[in-house]
């Protein structure tokens, strides 16, 4: 079972984080005015996505310790770099592999001690 709720976890990272993918590609657009900036599809559509993330972020800690939240958490980085590369054609250098190596094995590291 808890196996399941570790599953929801980074399901709801992944949505968290093609949220934030919408909101980049909204941001890099031209608009009209303000409004239009703010109320458009990507961003409508991006923060119905951080609120169902955030619902199953909750759910999934019915069964998944405090302590391994953080730890799923970080997979997130790893999700925004894979779909910015993918969708926005960023790219992918060294030291962003070093930066997501560093910061990964530290958040593992504090959630063993």
């Amino acid at each position: 079972m808890k196996a399941a709720y570790i599953g929801v976890f980074l399901v709801s990272v992944l949505i968290a984080s093609v949220s934030q993918i919408l909101l980049k590609q909204s941001a890099d657009g031209q608009y009209e005015s303000k409004v239009k900036e703010y109320l458009n599809i990507r961003v409508a559509a991006a923060y119905i996505l951080l609120f169902a993330s955030s619902l199953l972020t909750i759910l999934a800690y019915r069964g998944v310790p405090l302590s391994m939240g953080p730890v799923l958490e970080t997979t997130g980085y790893l999700w925004v770099t894979i779909l910015g590369a993918l969708i926005l054609k960023e790219r992918v250098n060294r030291r962003k592999v070093l930066g997501l190596t560093v910061i990964v094995c530290g958040v593992i590291l504090s959630g063993i001690s």
